[in-house]
């Protein structure tokens, strides 16, 4: 995914309060053996782009001043209460240096599964995402699983997901975390006859 930035020479509160004024958003790229690089985006561009997933979790061409670099989205600020995007970070990506990024999980075939077509299990998605480590060159911008499987009483595990090649998952010293639950259905019980209530004891007589 492409998009165009162009150069900041003004820092400080004032000028991005001016530069928010005018439809632009401040922005910086770090990272790698460079400085960091203060630059700006058009808002409206900006907020387009952010709805879209690819941008979040993919690598990206950032244009400035005709020469092009690759980078990732970082972290960014919003407004408390206003359609409005405050600051956005981006770093540099290095073709040879390992990458730590969130990436998307697609599910299909939920309901296509024995566990909920047969045995109408709830099928509930513990993470949306997941934590991946791998070189640039082999980013997947989302993840796909395949829930057709699923059975009841079987959960859905990280290590169940096929990765595409050169890609780990980061765990962060849990040793298999679980993507998917499969809840069984509640079953309706019938209620038991209450019990009657056990009779007080007798009081002994007063000497």
């Amino acid at each position: 995914m492409k998009f165009v930035a162009f150069e900041r020479s003004l820092q400080g509160t004032g000028a991005s309060r001016r530069l928010r004024n005018s439809g632009r958003t401040p922005a910086i790229v770090y990272g790698g053996e460079a400085q960091p690089q203060l630059i700006e985006l058009d808002h409206n561009a900006l907020w387009h782009a952010l709805k879209k997933e690819a941008f979040h979790a993919s690598i990206l061409e950032m244009e400035v001043a005709g020469k092009s670099s690759k980078v990732l989205l970082r972290d960014y600020q919003m407004h408390p209460f206003k359609q409005l995007v405050l600051h956005i970070d981006f770093q540099r990506v290095e073709a040879n240096t390992t990458l730590h990024m969130k990436v998307p999980l697609h599910f299909s075939g939920e309901e296509e599964s024995p566990a909920f077509k047969v045995d109408k299990c709830l099928i509930n998605h513990v993470a949306n995402e997941i934590e991946v480590a791998c070189l640039p060159a082999d980013l997947p911008e989302f993840i796909n699983v395949d829930l057709s499987g699923l059975q009841k009483g079987v959960s859905l595990h990280v290590n169940d997901v096929t990765l595409p090649k050169g890609v780990k998952v980061v765990t962060h010293g849990k040793s298999n975390p679980v993507l998917v639950a499969v809840v069984a259905p509640v079953e309706e019980v019938e209620a038991a006859p209450a019990a009657a209530p056990a009779a007080a004891p007798a009081k002994g007589k007063k000497k």
